[in-house]
């Protein structure tokens, strides 16, 4: 019997556009690591800012990601980020002031950089954990992180119908101003990458998008 394939999902799109909710659910029914880009980047902005940096030091930025150390932990089926050894702390990275810089910090090509490889890693902290898969969402991972991947999706919604999913949630987060800064920055702005499946999530419900993804997957991966 031939064993089943190691397979990469990438999912891409703006903020509040259903990738999380999305992803978290597609890692359950196939077993796949999920991965949380922005978490990443939230991470690092947190860290930045402890350090006292703001956006328009680019020195400061530089020399501060160039000895950073990142590492994994693993929460169920998530990948949780560590700096330095310490796990980072999932409410301080989504704080109002994290909220305000991420976006112009993730545009520092340094940044961006610094986060490579570790990106692409998580594939094989997915193959060391006995995962199926590795299910990574962001804004780049179609077209910079993984542009070979056996799947790749790009969702979006319109600009109310997001901001009105983040106040559900209890969150302040000017979505269609983050959108703005990611897609207009020089380094792997926010888009949807050639040849990638775009879906509007603006008048679905997440279980009408889960559905959809997972029809596509089970092709090549059954169930879990």
């Amino acid at each position: 019997m031939t064993a089943a394939p190691f397979i990469i999902v990438a999912i891409d799109g703006g903020a509040a556009s259903g990738k999380s909710s999305t992803s978290r659910a597609l890692s359950e029914r196939f077993h796949l690591l999920h991965v949380d880009t922005g978490s990443f980047y939230r991470a690092v902005t947190a860290e930045l800012l402890r350090l006292g940096l703001k956006t328009d030091d680019l020195a400061g930025v530089r020399a501060a990601v160039a000895q950073l150390r990142f590492g994994t932990q693993i929460e169920g089926r998530s990948a949780r980020m560590e700096i330095g050894g310490k796990a980072v702390d999932p409410v301080e990275i989504r704080s109002p002031a994290v909220n305000a810089s991420v976006s112009h910090f993730a545009a520092i090509p340094e940044v961006r950089a610094a986060l490579l490889a570790y990106q692409r890693g998580q594939a094989d902290v997915a193959r060391s954990h006995a995962f199926r898969g590795l299910v990574m969402e962001g804004r780049d991972i179609g077209s910079v992180i993984f542009p070979q991947a056996d799947f790749r999706f790009y969702l979006h919604a319109d600009p109310e119908a997001r901001a009105r999913r983040r106040a559900l949630e209890g969150q302040q987060d000017a979505v269609a101003e983050r959108d703005r800064l990611d897609t207009q920055r020089k380094t792997a702005p926010l888009a949807c990458p050639a040849g990638a499946t775009a879906i509007d999530s603006t008048y679905l419900t997440l279980e009408q998008v889960v559905d959809k993804l997972s029809g596509l997957l089970q092709a090549r991966l059954p169930l879990a």
